[in-house]
């Protein structure tokens, strides 16, 4: 089985310490770097096949989401990770617009971290519970459809927008539903299976149907749907 190669990109080196001592752990990690500034970042994106990129985003060069953004439009390939101590809108924003992969806080516990490095090296997108309605706000509508959509919540709405979110609403199951919650709530696999008193591939088998169901490529984009029609 291949290994992942990982780099580490914060300016505080005790984090750093932390950071490379928990993915050492995991055998699924081959070479780990490190950098402390967005310059060496870059430069060792350039030089060594890096898979996958945990970003701080307060660099005292460049800040991280500039290096998320030069590392990007030269590797696409390089998975991206923000974590940060900040919520702030604007930092969500523009990490998504630089290509970010992820959004985590800090706080985040470390095996919560490994799983969403592993996930966001499989194709998913990920975005701390915190910052979930920045995600949803960035993937509406543009400012003039919001205005309209504000003076259309004041007409009762047309009969087939009513039929189609009674059938998005009925089609999950109420089991489904909850495993919907709890994928919007930021919890992993093993975490909702914890918390429901089930198999993990079970939980397994009910995000499978949820993503069909629900016309959604990945778990991020399910969350969204969720909140943004209102299913849970």
């Amino acid at each position: 089985m291949s290994k992942y190669n990982l780099l580490i990109v914060e300016d505080h080196a005790l984090t750093r310490f932390g950071l490379r001592t928990a993915f050492e752990t995991d055998a699924k990690y081959g070479k780990i770097f490190e950098a402390p500034n967005a310059s060496k970042a870059i430069e060792i994106a350039d030089k060594s096949p890096i898979d996958i990129i945990i970003m701080d985003l307060g660099l005292p060069d460049l800040n991280g989401i500039e290096a998320t953004k030069i590392i990007k439009q030269k590797h696409s390939n390089i998975a991206i990770v923000i974590l940060s101590s900040h919520e702030q809108e604007e930092d969500v924003i523009k990490s998504l617009r630089a290509g970010a992969n992820a959004y985590c806080t800090k706080d985040v516990a470390p095996e919560k971290l490994i799983d969403i490095v592993e996930s966001v090296i499989k194709g998913a997108a990920w975005f701390d519970p915190k910052v979930a309605k920045y995600v949803l706000n960035a993937a509406t509508m543009n400012e003039s459809d919001k205005v309209e959509e504000n003076i259309n919540e004041q007409k009762e709405p047309s009969q087939e927008k009513q039929n189609k979110k009674i059938k998005t609403e009925t089609s999950l199951t109420s089991r489904e539903k909850e495993v919907l919650a709890h994928i919007a709530n930021g919890l992993s696999n093993a975490e909702i299976a914890k918390k429901l008193e089930m198999s993990i591939n079970t939980v397994k088998v009910h995000v499978c149907n949820i993503l069909h169901k629900l016309s959604v490529n990945d778990r991020t984009q399910a969350a969204i749907k969720a909140i943004k029609d209102n299913i849970i």
